[in-house]
């Protein structure tokens, strides 16, 4: 009988779960270990989800902190060789350049995930005008140039 029929949580859903937690209270300076230890896991796929999700909060909580610059750099030395989650950390990388305020390459936006494209498009801490019209013309899909638009034309009532 599968774990499935039997009611049981499959291993690797328990193991999901374990590493979120770890992840969640992992030090600071204990991170990347972590994370190289998580991804030796003999289920890429879960693996990477689960160092996904932790990247996308642990990004998130950094995005305009200072600390950003060198948790960025550690994590690419471990996550080199998974290209969904270096890319998500480059992705991240440009989202922080844009909220800054500091150059950014109009092509790397526009040849941009979907999911960057659309958080870019929603968040409310885009704080460039630049970034939102050019996904509001050239954006992937019309949920991100619709997005984008509002964004702008919110911006134009709000000034």
């Amino acid at each position: 009988m599968t774990a499935l029929h039997s009611g049981e949580e499959p291993a690797e859903h328990r193991r999901f779960a374990r590493y979120l937690q770890a992840l969640e209270a992992v030090a600071e300076a204990d991170g990347a270990g972590l994370v190289a230890a998580v991804l030796r896991d003999q289920d890429a796929t879960m693996a990477d989800s689960a160092v996904g999700r932790h990247l996308d909060r642990r990004a998130a909580d950094l995005l305009t902190d200072s600390r950003f610059t060198a948790w960025a750099q550690t994590l690419t030395e471990v996550i080199a060789d998974r290209g969904f989650l270096a890319r998500r950390l480059r992705e991240w990388t440009l989202l922080r350049t844009i909220v800054l305020g500091k150059p950014w390459v109009a092509e790397e936006l526009v040849s941009a995930s979907d999911w960057f494209q659309r958080v870019a498009a929603t968040t409310q801490i885009v704080p460039s005008p630049e970034a939102l019209m050019l996904l509001a013309e050239r954006g992937r899909t019309s949920h991100v140039r619709d997005a984008a638009s509002r964004q702008l034309r919110h911006r134009d009532q709000t000034s």
